[in-house]
């Protein structure tokens, strides 16, 4: 029987253009022999659409990307139908059943495990890290605090909430500027570089955390080091495995959002990363290591900072839900490893069904 895929893209976040990108490719990719696709956008005021031959389009800053139309007032079930997700136009009354969800989503409402919830609620296997490991990835301040008493070295930061900032801005200007400049004020919870400014002058710094703010209700204030950018991809559910490291070559003064997808000289990727193995094992072992501390499953790409010089290592990030073009990072990584993009897709959704049945054997009464 031909599995339905529902490959889910757009959503609330700053990252919503970045998805469109990322279905273009997975939707390009799935095999028609295979599964049978239904796309499945979410607009920017969160409201599900489901696509009738959606095209992949020319897009200035994003290449080719999946064309993403508001098709009616769809609903979505939230209880058990045979561990499908059913959507229901309003006005129509037309049904779609789908069999295993893609989310080709990014950032804050798609990687932060309230879409997951909603997937769990109506149970429904679905691509990707589960409601906890992908809100404890998402959360800057609380996966960096779970990797440093896990043993995994992260570089120096402090955090600040909104209450903080509103009750005494000299306070936590003061707090912040004794991580010492130059360095880096970021969202806790926003991905691709949104909203992340480097702070070089003290002067800067108040003005800094406003920017910050309008995008989280707390920001991290973090050192900033000397460093090459060195990435892992991550695959699997209790046996998870490393990919070959890759590295980031930014041509910016750091790898920003108008980096990642706006400049197409923005970065350069080497792959694989150009690093002594010994390094590159113990970089690889901390990457599964943080992977399983923070109870990621599906996916992830873990990012890590090489400080020049040193040869210490601290990482940086967790992306749960990361870039899935074909020139993306994370496939690029497992290309390079032995696993072609179609077969890196054929794997995650054997991954999500296989964490969804043994899901399905737990006893949820006495």
């Amino acid at each position: 029987m031909m599995l339905t895929v529902g490959v889910l893209y757009g959503g609330r976040s700053g990252e919503h253009d970045v998805s469109l990108c990322s279905a273009a490719s997975v939707v390009t990719a799935l095999d028609p022999s295979k599964y049978r696709v239904v796309a499945i956008g979410i607009d920017r005021d969160g409201k599900w659409h489901v696509q009738d031959n959606p095209a992949i389009v020319d897009d200035r800053d994003f290449g080719r990307i999946l064309e993403l139309k508001k098709t009616g007032v769809w609903t979505i079930n939230h209880y058990e139908d045979g561990g499908r997700l059913y959507l229901s136009e309003a006005e129509s009354g037309r049904k779609v059943y789908v069999d295993v969800i893609f989310p080709a989503l990014h950032g804050t409402f798609c990687e932060d495990g309230t879409l997951q919830g909603l997937l769990e609620l109506a149970m429904v296997p679905y691509v990707g890290a589960d409601v906890l490991g992908s809100a404890v990835g998402m959360d800057k301040d609380v996966s960096k605090r779970l990797l440093r008493d896990g043993g995994i070295p992260v570089v120096p930061w402090v955090t600040i909430t909104a209450d903080q900032w509103v009750d005494d801005k000299s306070a936590c200007v003061s707090i912040a500027g004794n991580i010492g400049f130059p360095l880096f004020v970021k969202p806790a919870n926003a991905g691709s570089s949104v909203g992340v400014r480097k702070c070089k002058d003290p002067g800067d710094l108040a003005h800094d955390i406003e920017y910050a703010l309008q995008y989280d209700s707390k920001v991290l204030i973090e050192k900033s080091i000397n460093a090459r950018e060195i990435e892992c991809a991550v695959l699997g559910n209790e046996r998870p495995e490393a990919s070959a490291l890759g590295e980031v070559i930014p041509s910016h003064e750091f790898y920003s959002y108008e980096a990642k997808y706006i400049d197409p000289e923005g970065a350069r990727l080497d792959i694989p990363a150009k690093i002594e193995n010994r390094l590159a094992s113990a970089i690889r072992a901390a990457a599964v290591s943080a992977y399983r501390l923070l109870n990621c499953s599906g996916m992830a790409r873990v990012d890590f900072f090489l400080e020049k010089g040193s040869g210490s290592f601290f990482l940086n990030e967790i992306n749960t839900l990361p870039g899935f073009t074909r020139i993306s990072m994370y496939p690029k990584l497992w290309k390079e490893s032995g696993i072609e993009y179609s077969q890196l897709i054929d794997r995650l959704i054997g991954l999500a069904l296989d964490r969804h049945r043994k899901r399905m054997k737990l006893k949820r009464d006495k």
